[in-house]
């Protein structure tokens, strides 16, 4: 993870060292800046400690706008990567109703977090973490299934928190592979936006040859791939330049060309995939809230065997816990919040509400909710405490109410947001030591498994039994951590699982 988070990276990463806090600018602690409001404002000063801390209302309201209209994109990526897998029965998640599961679970979380943990920290569904629920548990359950997995997975968050228990854990994984688990889930996402959008596919019939090709026909074709192909063009270019808030212009602008191109030109509706950009009849409308509480808490030890499930929910608690600690500490640090140890402020408490929201959002069916590193585009507009994340939620809450632009947005408007989503995650490569080959290749196949197979779930194992049995060959078993063996032995029965059941005469 770089030292200095990206405010256009989508997800947090994470960040073993701590660093120093920075001092405040002196013009933060001018008289004018520090002199508290008078009345119900002054109270409201105080329990934020919006003065204290050298920032004002005007500074936390402008940095509130700034990171929901930073991480605002999740309100169509959300929807548009869950809605478009099936569970292992052949079902979809309702579009609108994602749209207001993600609203509503961003919106409660954030204005929990601010009221609780006093930072100017927003929270809504992980990108990456999303991505393991569509594609990695549904196929094996139902929807309400996997989203029991998921408000396990935040259950033991919580209990991770509460017992202490994150040191231990924070030391096991080495740096190395959480950054690699944190590249291969980008190239992952992008390799998904690529394929949603048309810009790759399967070639059909085909079985001697390459598995993929470009396009459907094995070059570029279709109106619906030109416009993914300008999203993508518009999209970096936007992040070239740092502008904020890039991706969800590339969204919004995208989604109006396709609104255009599909009114003007004869296209059939199933070029574009499960939604047409069609101009809605409202703006706004009531919000559906018929996935809440659809979830099973147990339900998928019934389909899968008890070594995947306890597999799967590792790789969510991984890759929710490291990502929730870098964000941290990279927002923190950013708006000069550490203390002199380096530490933040009310972390036990921080922690224990994002654990809360993965389960918030296994219950509404939005997938877990976590971090956002985007909070840093408000930390730059002047927000330090927690009221800037009141006003991020009060804005996720507003938008409750716009299901209908937002689920006008095809696949080809949103893929390029994954594409640039996995060129923010594929930064950290640059963090992992390739002259060290005990680091190098169980990273490189952490990195090349997750694409290459299509799972998060066999990157990760791939890339910690190469780790173990590199360090035995090594003479280095010893510096094993007791948890990178236990966990390493449950994948190694897990890649084996077909002939270990042959011998048993399970099969």
């Amino acid at each position: 993870m770089p030292d200095r988070p990206d405010p256009t990276a989508p997800v947090g990463r994470t960040e073993d060292a701590v660093v120093p806090a920075p001092t405040v600018s002196p013009e933060a602690l001018s008289p004018e800046a520090v002199a508290p409001a008078p009345g119900r404002l002054g109270a409201v000063d105080r329990y934020f400690s919006i003065s204290a801390r050298g920032s004002d209302f005007g500074r936390e309201i402008r940095g509130g706008f700034a990171t929901f209209f930073t991480m605002a994109y999740i309100l169509v990526l959300n929807p548009i990567i869950l809605g478009s897998a099936e569970d292992k029965f052949g079902n979809h998640l309702s579009g609108p109703q994602l749209v207001t599961a993600t609203a509503l679970v961003a919106a409660v979380m954030t204005i929990v977090m601010g009221l609780g943990g006093n930072l100017p920290l927003a929270l809504a569904a992980g990108l990456g973490l999303n991505a393991v629920a569509a594609f990695q548990l549904a196929p094996l359950m139902s929807w309400p299934d996997a989203m029991g997995l998921i408000v396990i997975e935040g259950l033991l968050i919580c209990v991770l928190v509460v017992t202490g228990l994150r040191e231990a854990i924070m030391h096991a994984i080495p740096a190395s592979l959480k950054q690699a688990i944190s590249v291969g889930i980008g190239l992952f996402i992008a390799f998904i936006g690529f394929v949603d959008a048309g810009f790759v596919s399967r070639i059909p019939g085909e079985t001697g040859s390459v598995p993929v090709q470009l396009g459907a026909t094995g070059h570029l074709s279709g109106w619906p791939v030109l416009v993914f192909c300008l999203g993508v063009l518009l999209t970096v270019a936007l992040l070239a330049r740092k502008a904020k808030g890039a991706i969800l212009i590339s969204i919004v602008v995208t989604t109006v060309v396709a609104v255009v191109i599909n009114e003007i030109a004869d296209i059939a509706p199933a070029a574009w995939g499960l939604t047409v950009p069609a101009v809605p009849d409202d703006l706004v409308a009531a919000p559906d809230f018929g996935l809440l509480g659809s979830f099973s808490l147990f339900g998928a030890f019934q389909q899968v065997g008890v070594v995947t499930i306890v597999l799967l929910v590792f790789t969510l608690l991984l890759s929710d816990f490291f990502d929730t600690m870098g964000t941290v500490v990279g927002v923190t640090h950013e708006a000069g919040l550490l203390d002199q140890d380096g530490k933040v402020p009310h972390l036990g408490r921080v922690l224990l509400i994002d654990g809360a929201a993965a389960v918030a959002g296994g219950a509404a069916s939005a997938s877990s909710a976590t971090s956002y590193v985007e909070s840093t585009a408000g930390v730059g507009e002047g927000a330090r405490t927690g009221f800037a994340s009141l006003v991020t939620g009060g804005l996720f809450a507003v938008a409750l109410f716009l299901t209908p632009p937002a689920t006008i947005v095809p696949a080809q408007a949103a893929a390029p947001a994954l594409v640039a989503v996995g060129f923010l995650l594929m930064a950290q490569v640059r963090n992992i030591d390739w002259e060290k080959y005990e680091i190098a290749i169980p990273a490189f196949l952490t990195i090349a498994v997750m694409p290459f197979t299509y799972s998060i779930t066999n990157g990760i194992g791939a890339g910690f039994v190469a780790y173990v049995v590199i360090r035995v060959v090594l003479g280095k078993a010893r510096e094993i951590h007791w948890l990178l063996w236990g966990t390493a032995a449950l994948f190694a029965v897990y890649f084996a699982i077909d002939p270990i059941e042959q011998l048993l005469g399970v099969k």
